[in-house]
Formats: C-alpha cells, sequence, structure tokens
C-alpha cells in the first residue's frame, strides 16, 4: 500500500491510513447505502426523499413491442403474490386481522411494556438528532418494489382532475394528481375528502404535509388526536421502515416513533390500524439457548386459545412453560412475503429425496477447492455459501459437475456484470444467457430456463450468487418458485452491503442454521484482496504494494478530495498503471455534499466528456446510471437523444428513456455510491473519503467500496483515524426481521 503526497500516483510512498492512535469522532451510524436517514421518527434528507419518491426507480419502456424488464418482472411478481396468498389462506391458523379482533389486542398492546421491560428503550432507535451542519446526503435506499407515478393509460382524465381539485383546495402540489389517483384508485378524490391522511400513502409525501392538507380540507374538525391520523402515520411509519430494511417493528419502537410524530394515544392508533386490517400483530417467542423453538402465534390464535375451558391443571401447566415472547407490528406485504420465505425454504430443504447412494454419483466431482460444496449439494436440498469474489470458482465448479451428471442447471447473479463474469468462469459466451441469468430476468420470465404448468422453474439446481442483495420479497419469489426435489444454492459474501429492500435473508439463514453452510477458504488475490480480506474481520492493514495495486492520497478537504479524483482518473492511473479512465470507477458515500456524486460528475464530465448537457444534462459519450428498477442500477452510456427520448447502452442492451423520466431514473455514472455499486467490478477504483463522510462510515460501506476494485484502489482519504475506526467498530445496523424465528419453527437447526 503506498501513500501520495505528490499529484502522480507513480510518485507514491509507502504509508497506511491505518497509522497513529484513533480519534473519536462519529462514526456510529451506518453507511448510507444501508439504512441511514430513513428511519422512522427521523427526517430524511433530500436523497432520502428522492429515493422514497416512485419515481426514483420506477421502469423505463425499451424499444421493443414485448414488456420491459420492470414490467415483465413486477406482473410476474402480482402473479405469484396472488398464489402465495392462495397457498396461505389454505394453511391452518392463518394470521389474520380485520374487524374481527377483540380487546384482547387492545390488552396485549398496552401490557407492551411490561412485557419488554428490561430492554433498551426504542427512542434511541428512532429518535431525532439534533440540528446539525449538512453533511454528505446519504444514499437513497430504493423503495422495495416501484409505485406507479402516473395514472395508469385506462384510468380516464376525469378521475385524475377529481384529484388535481381536491389537491389545490388543500394546499398541495397538483403534480401529485396522477400519483395520488393511480396509488388510491377509484375514488381517490372521494377517499381524500373523507380522509385526507390518505396522501401519506402517496410516495414522498411527508407526515407534516399531510397535516397541513388535512387542515386546509376539514378546518377545525382536523385534530392530532383524530383516529383516521393515528392510524395513517402507523402505517406510514411501517413503510419507512421498510425502506430502512425492517419487516416490522418491535412494538415498544413503533410506539415511541407515534409519540414523536405527536400522537396523542400511539396504544390507539396501533390498534386502530389493527383493526382496519392495514397492519398484523405478531408474538414471537424468546427462546432460550438450548430449547426448541415455541411455536408462533398470531394474535386471532391467542384469543382463541384464551376461551377454552377444560382441565385447570392442563391451564397452569401452560402459564408455568409460557416464554417470553417479543410483540412485532408488520405491514401484511411484509408479513406475507416472510412467512411464504419461510415455507417455501422448509420445502426446498424438506422435499430432497433421501435415496440411499444418491449422493455417490456427485462424489467423483467432489474435488478441488468445490470438493466441500458439493458434497453438501448432493446430500441437501438447500445449501449457503459463503466467500469473496474469488469464492465464485467453487460455485461454477458446482455447475460443471451437476451438468455433468445431467441435471438442469440454471446460475443466476444481482447484475448484469455479475452474469457476465460467472458466465465467463462457465466458459459460456455472455450472449448465452441459459445457464447464468439475472435475478430480475429469471424472476420476469425473460431470462432463464422458464416455468412449468404449476408456475415451477425448470430447473434441478438453481444457484443463486450475490445472494445478501435478495430482499425478502425477491427472495420469497425464487422459494416458491422452486420445483419439489430441486436444490437451492444461496452464495455470497456475507461482508457487502445488505439489500436495499427489506429483511437480511442471507444474514437471517446464516443465523437460523437450518442448512449447511460452506465458508470458502480460497483468498482473494493480489494486495487489493489481502486488504478487503482484512476489512471484513474489522481490520485495516498495511499490505505490500509493489506494483502500486493500492495507493493512498491524504487530501485536507473536500476541493481537494475533487481536484485529485479528476486528476487520479483522467491522467494518473491511465499513465502510471496503464488502466483508462474509462475502466476506472468512483465511489463515494453519497450523492450530496461537496464531494458526493453530483460534485464528482459534475468535474469529471467536465474533464472527460464536456459538453452543453442539451438532454437532460446528458451529451453523448457521458457515462451513466440507469435505475431500471429500485435497488437496480446498471452503469452505462449515452449514446445519442432525439424526440423519442434519451438512447442509452446498458450492459449491452439499448434502452430508450422518455424525457420526462430522465431526471427520475438517470444519473450521471463516473461517480457512484457503494450501493449503486454493488454486483460490479472494475478494473480500477477510486474511493473517495471525504472528511465530512466519516458519520456514514461503516465496515460494511468500506469492505464494499474497496471490493470493487480488480487490479487497482486509489483511496482519496481525508477522514483521518476515522477510516480505522469505523472499519473496527462499526458494523452494519440491526435490521428487525421474523425469518430466523419462522424457520427455526418448520426446520430443525443443522449440525
Amino acid at each position: 500500500m503506498t501513500t501520495e503526497p505528490s499529484a502522480a500516483a507513480e510518485e507514491a510512498e509507502p504509508g497506511t491510513p491505518s497509522a497513529g492512535p484513533e480519534s473519536e469522532g462519529p462514526g456510529a451510524s451506518e453507511g448510507p447505502d444501508t439504512d441511514a436517514g430513513a428511519q422512522p421518527g427521523t427526517q430524511p434528507d433530500t436523497e432520502a426523499r428522492e429515493a422514497a419518491s416512485p419515481a426514483a426507480g420506477e421502469g423505463v419502456a425499451e424499444v421493443t413491442v414485448q414488456l420491459s424488464e420492470a414490467e415483465a418482472e413486477l406482473a410476474a411478481q402480482r402473479e405469484l403474490r396472488e398464489r402465495i396468498e392462495r397457498r396461505k389462506a389454505e394453511k391452518e391458523g392463518p394470521v389474520l386481522a380485520g374487524t374481527g379482533l377483540s380487546g384482547k389486542a387492545a390488552d396485549l398492546l398496552a401490557a407492551v411494556r411490561a412485557v419488554e421491560s428490561g430492554e433498551k428503550p426504542p427512542a434511541s432507535v428512532f429518535s431525532d438528532p439534533e440540528p446539525a451542519p449538512r453533511r454528505v446526503a446519504p444514499e437513497p435506499v430504493r423503495r422495495p418494489q416501484p409505485v406507479p407515478t402516473g395514472a395508469p393509460a385506462s384510468m380516464a382524465a376525469e378521475s385524475v382532475d377529481a384529484v388535481r381539485a381536491v389537491l389545490v383546495q388543500g394546499g398541495a402540489p397538483d403534480t401529485l394528481a396522477p400519483q395520488a389517483a393511480a396509488t388510491l384508485g377509484e375514488g381517490a378524490d372521494g377517499q381524500l375528502r373523507e380522509d385526507p391522511w390518505q396522501l401519506l400513502r402517496v410516495a414522498g409525501v411527508r407526515p407534516e404535509q399531510a397535516d397541513g392538507f388535512a387542515r386546509a380540507l376539514l378546518g377545525a374538525e382536523c385534530g392530532p388526536d383524530d383516529e383516521r391520523r393515528g392510524r395513517a402515520i402507523t402505517v406510514w411509519l411501517l413503510e419507512q421502515a421498510a425502506v430502512a430494511g425492517h419487516t416490522a417493528l418491535e412494538a415498544p419502537a413503533l410506539l415511541a416513533a407515534l409519540a414523536q410524530r405527536s400522537v396523542p394515544d400511539p396504544d390507539a392508533a396501533v390498534q386502530s390500524a389493527l383493526a382496519e386490517g392495514d397492519a398484523l400483530v405478531f408474538q414471537d417467542a424468546l427462546d432460550e439457548p438450548g430449547e426448541p423453538p415455541a411455536p408462533r402465534r398470531s394474535e386471532e390464535e391467542n384469543e382463541g386459545h384464551e376461551g377454552d375451558e377444560g382441565d385447570e391443571g392442563v391451564e397452569g401447566a401452560e402459564d408455568a412453560e409460557v416464554r417470553p415472547v417479543r410483540v412485532l407490528i408488520g405491514l401484511e406485504r411484509y408479513a406475507l412475503a416472510e412467512e411464504s420465505l419461510a415455507d417455501g425454504l422448509a420445502r426446498v430443504v424438506n422435499s430432497l429425496p433421501r435415496e440411499d447412494g444418491a449422493a455417490t454419483a456427485w462424489e467423483p466431482a467432489a474435488t478441488g477447492s468445490a470438493a466441500e460444496l458439493i458434497r453438501a449439494v448432493a446430500g441437501h436440498g438447500l445449501v449457503l455459501h459463503t466467500g469473496g469474489e474469488a469464492s465464485r470458482a467453487e460455485s461454477a465448479s458446482l455447475v460443471a459437475a451437476a451438468r455433468s451428471l445431467g441435471l438442469r442447471v440454471c446460475a443466476a447473479a444481482h447484475h448484469p456484470d455479475g452474469r457476465r463474469r460467472f458466465a465467463g468462469l462457465l466458459g459460456t459466451a455472455q450472449e448465452t444467457r441459459d445457464p447464468v441469468v439475472t435475478v430480475a430476468g429469471l424472476l420476469s420470465g425473460e431470462e432463464g430456463p422458464g416455468r412449468d404448468a404449476d408456475g415451477m422453474f425448470r430447473t434441478d439446481l438453481l444457484v443463486v450468487l450475490d445472494a445478501p442483495q435478495l430482499d425478502v420479497e425477491s427472495a420469497a419469489m425464487l422459494a416458491e418458485s422452486m420445483p419439489d426435489g430441486a436444490r437451492l444454492v444461496l452464495s455470497g459474501d456475507p461482508g457487502v452491503l445488505w439489500s436495499a429492500g427489506p429483511g437480511r435473508v442471507f444474514a437471517d439463514l446464516l443465523t437460523a442454521r437450518v442448512c449447511p453452510q460452506i465458508a470458502s477458504r480460497t483468498p482473494g488475490p493480489g494486495p487489493v484482496g489481502e486488504l478487503v480480506s482484512g476489512i471484513g474481520i474489522g481490520e485495516l492493514n498495511q499490505v505490500e504494494a509493489p506494483g502500486k495495486e493500492v495507493v493512498i492520497i491524504p487530501v485536507r478537504d473536500a476541493g481537494e478530495a475533487v481536484h485529485r479524483t479528476v486528476q487520479l482518473v483522467a491522467d494518473s492511473v491511465p499513465r502510471a498503471i496503464g488502466i483508462p479512465a474509462e475502466q476506472t470507477q468512483v465511489i463515494t458515500p453519497g450523492h450530496g455534499g461537496a464531494a458526493g456524486t453530483r460534485v464528482l460528475n459534475a468535474a469529471l464530465k467536465e474533464r472527460l466528456n464536456p459538453g452543453p448537457g442539451r438532454f437532460g444534462g446528458f451529451d453523448p459519450g457521458d457515462r451513466i446510471a440507469y435505475t431500471s428498477t429500485p435497488g437496480r442500477s446498471v452503469p452505462g452510456q449515452v449514446v445519442k437523444a432525439d424526440a423519442a427520448g434519451l438512447h442509452l447502452e446498458c450492459a449491452g442492451v439499448p434502452v430508450v428513456v422518455p424525457k420526462e423520466r430522465v431526471e427520475q431514473t438517470v444519473r450521471h455514472g463516473w461517480a457512484l455510491t457503494a450501493h449503486q455499486a454493488v454486483g460490479v467490478r472494475w478494473p480500477a477504483v477510486v474511493v473517495v473519503l471525504p472528511g465530512d463522510a466519516a458519520q456514514v462510515l461503516s465496515r460494511p460501506w468500506v469492505y464494499t467500496a474497496f471490493g470493487r476494485a480488480d487490479q487497482h484502489l486509489s483511496v482519496v482519504h481525508g477522514v483521518e483515524q476515522l477510516l480505522p475506526r469505523a472499519v473496527a467498530e462499526v458494523a452494519a445496523k440491526p435490521r428487525t426481521t421474523r425469518l430466523p424465528t419462522l424457520l427455526t419453527a418448520q426446520v430443525p437447526a443443522s449440525v
């Protein structure tokens, strides 16, 4: 590792960013690529509001008569979700919520504080920060699923006009009319007049804005104790929690957040949301170590047992065995997905035929570093495989072994670049997408083996790469689509940033230990691999870099950081390392700030591709990041612009973005955030760490950003000792999920 005090990389001298004593600093918050700034009860910045806006990630039509990738995926999601709901309805003891709730829900929620006594107060999690100078804007964490930003073509213009009239009367921007009409559906104008807080269902609207709208419409009838307000804010907080990655919230945390939003009676607000079916309540037993998991119950099941009459001795015995529980409140959408995921994975685990000698056929292929993985897959329906970029070679060996046995095999990556890299390991041409697909393409049906008459994948083995990027809904659709008897391998690096959508599926499965876990022992190659491996265990080590594979460039302020970054990309790295500017990627913590993506992209465009930006700020040749669906940004390049829109080339696929969608779906891409870069690798990477980024750094963020470099890594370093502090002490911010509890109730822990 070298430190560059001068302008050129070739004049660097040995050094390390971790030298010297650690200094106290913020660094206690998660990086912006996970959940920063998106928790309930806090005020998100501009980027968070942009992320919450449905326009931030809605799909854009490609030049083809077929459905776009985003539209096809949404159609597949709707079809699968309907099937999931039918299956859930057939199960015994369904989790229900609605007008059938009795006073038990009120008693339960009123007793939450007693049940949870002794735990850390939730207020510290969702408390509003004190006013502080604006820092680097956190990277937007995209909505788990796109919400339509305009009314469907079939919606009559009269409906939109009626909604627009209500919005104008209430002092809300009339530009929200198409989105509000599409979100609320038929009779949207009447819904808004009857319950003005329904405006909170429109993405990007905040409670204080909905309050102002309600005051304008209701006048003296409007008050903070209005039942409609409490119910709407409850749902809004749960939606904000999903943006932050949670699939549910512990009841005390939700009650505290409601109190911070000036809801006079938080318990009544939650009960109202439960009674109307807007949310569900769950009790998950807190099992003691070594004890079998207790069966989970919904509120209605508990009520059913409450009225049973019989042997008092039995009732007393049950009371004696009562275990502590945590009370969770969640939206039906994510509760349904999480339970469906648990059911699907349990079926995958249990449906593999247990035939004597069935694994013998795999044994000849179990050689080399992949031997342990191949043997595990031979005898189990579900296997977890952990490791960095180098471990993909083991997954490739597994795919080759399964093919040699005549099995139908499919591998799916998070990003088109991951698909390309894995296809290269298999010796498959990039254009051949049958064995290697993207997860989005597999779910939408545009790629992969297709589905049978029952909607199941036509495959015997599915290998999912980049598994930490699976959110709970995508994972549920994958699991529900696995045919009986098929094998599922989830492979990925547990050290990278988690999914943009809610859930932490891969981490939860590792925690639940319901299937074999195979850890790759293949080390990352070269000095960059050695540095990243150390970061993964919380150590920022000095590494030998004789070929200047790792270079540290100290800077004093953000202005110098921008200057040195442009110099590295345009001059030093091409000249000293031999990697051209178009193969060098800049990564920075956020979009805003004095050294965020906006400022860096403007400076890099001026140097590398100057132009007037006549089409929405873009010119032919500009590098861009195109967000076709939330949480999935694909690097590309501007080809041209005409009346049809902005023509792009993304991962070899031509895309046309209509003019009205450019601002919401296309950004300049010389500089990206770490979440935008997940799943992609470049020959050279320049990571920019300005001084105002210290609060948003974490070990997963640094690990992800540094790990995007294949051959060369330059670090524009302005955070001093806060970098090693973040690597050593700031882990991923916790997410509240139910998957481990749901899984262990159905699948015994794996030895």
